[in-house]
């Protein structure tokens, strides 16, 4: 198997098939990139609201002083640029000059135009290539372009990267590093599910690469890598994918097991939550702002969200046939009509506690303790604009529309910058949004993390080019 296992030609270097893949919110950082480089890999630090340092090294917190929401979501932009250059700085001393970094971008994230940018204009000759998904990001190429940096598309299928190709990327094919295809069933964090796609009926991969590469073929991007991501493990459970003519150049992204290894800086908490986790304790789910599905460890916070998302009821604001049962809410006791056959279960979450009603943009009604609903209305009011259009807090980063998406703020999401920020910098993981691509259950019955081993990045590399 080993001998199969070919390097690949990844922004301008050849370096082993392994790229670790970029994880937000300070999850892949300068130490991790920085080892998988200098293990002859490709690493990959978040551009995501990366964490920055004081001239003693401690971790800066994420504040504000701005009283509105573009205040604080400009401060958010210049914070995000500081963080990306500080950690692009450590992955680079901690290269040792060897294999690739890259920085990977959001492209639904609030500024991401501009953190990118920023990053890029403060680490010439540090960063490699670029990484972006989580849209569709048209203008990639000519930023990439812009700063003679590589970039590296995300798609989950062929139309995307067609669409792409033919309105933007045809005109700096030369900086195009390579496509990474993400499996949207089996990867963790924001999958591209359509919605001609069935979230509970995954596909074959293989089948939907062999497309993507075609298309390469037709428009000349015949030796341009495939990354596949989402679902790698073991790289001999791929062995039909190498030296296969249909595939082409190919290499994998690895975004789950980066996360248990000596350089990570999750906390130990989180650490020792993956070493337990069971087939089917990752989450598919459509509770994040961005509108996206996404994947996450089932655990409190995430039971907390699929529960409130139950406790829901269609209402109108005037009597009819259908809706006739009077229900009064809110603290002036406003009057609202929900159908009768719905009125056993409403008084039922009253009794239990449930007994604080809001609404939501799709004219239903959701029911939480009062202690929930005013924490819930406090992470609204205090957005600072970290996705590029949130249904959370109803932020929208264009000023042309007001800064709204002109919809309700949504009470059955969440502030995912808060969760995220807890759950990189705190212990307490159970009640935080833990991202994970599908297969972490593997870690508990895998042999190379018996006893509880963590290994250091070097290490996993060194397990990965085995084939095991």
């Amino acid at each position: 198997m080993l001998n199969r296992i070919k390097p690949v030609l990844i922004s301008g270097k050849e370096v082993l098939p392994i790229i670790e893949g970029g994880k937000g919110i300070g999850v892949s950082n300068g130490a991790t990139s920085g080892a998988f480089a200098a293990s002859g890999a490709t690493g990959t630090f978040s551009g995501v609201n990366a964490d920055r340092y004081d001239d003693q090294g401690n971790l800066k917190p994420t504040t504000y002083k701005g009283t509105t929401r573009k205040e604080k979501h400009e401060e958010l932009i210049q914070m995000g640029i500081e963080g990306g250059i500080t950690q692009a700085k450590i992955a680079y001393e901690a290269s040792n000059g060897n294999g690739r970094i890259h920085v990977n971008v959001l492209w639904e994230m609030g500024g991401a135009e501009s953190i990118l940018e920023g990053i890029l204009e403060g680490t010439k000759g540090l960063v490699n290539g670029v990484t972006c998904g989580a849209g569709m990001p048209y203008r990639v190429a000519e930023i990439a372009e812009k700063y003679n940096v590589y970039y590296y598309p995300i798609v989950s299928s062929m139309r995307a990267f067609r669409a792409l190709w033919k309105r933007s990327y045809h005109k700096s094919s030369r900086l195009l590093g390579g496509v990474v295809y993400e499996d949207p069933w089996l990867a963790g964090g924001h999958n591209g599910l359509s919605n001609s796609e069935n979230p509970h009926v995954p596909e074959n991969p293989m089948p939907r690469v062999i497309e993507i590469r075609k298309f390469m073929n037709e428009v000349g991007l015949t030796d341009t890598p495939i990354i596949m991501a989402g679902g790698v493990w073991h790289l001999n459970e791929w062995s039909d994918w190498l030296d296969n003519p249909e595939i082409g150049n190919i290499a994998f992204q690895f975004g789950t097991r980066p996360i248990l290894t000596q350089e990570s800086p999750v906390s130990t908490a989180w650490k020792k939550k993956l070493l337990t986790l069971k087939q089917g304790d990752i989450f598919l789910n459509q509770f994040s702002p961005t509108g996206f599905y996404s994947s996450a460890v089932r655990n409190d916070f995430i039971d907390e969200l699929d529960a409130r998302a139950k406790r829901q009821v269609a209402y109108v604001s005037k009597a009819n046939e259908e809706f006739s049962y009077e229900l009064k809410i809110g603290a002036r006791g406003r009057s609202v009509f929900i159908k009768p056959e719905n009125a056993a279960n409403v008084n039922e979450w009253v009794n239990q506690g449930f007994d604080e009603a809001m609404r939501t943009p799709d004219d239903t009604l959701i029911f939480v303790t009062k202690d929930k609903a005013q924490q819930l209305l406090h992470d609204q009011i205090d957005c600072m604009g970290c996705l590029s259009a949130c249904r959370f807090s109803n932020w929208c980063d264009k000023e042309d529309l007001n800064y709204t998406t002109g919809k309700k703020a949504d009470p059955r999401s969440f502030c995912i910058q808060k969760t995220l920020q807890k759950a990189i910098h705190g212990e307490d993981i159970e009640n935080q949004l833990m991202f994970s691509g599908h297969n972490a259950y593997r870690f508990a019955t895998d042999p190379f993390y018996s006893n509880g081993f963590v290994p250091t990045v070097k290490q996993l590399v060194d397990r990965i080019m085995t084939g095991e």
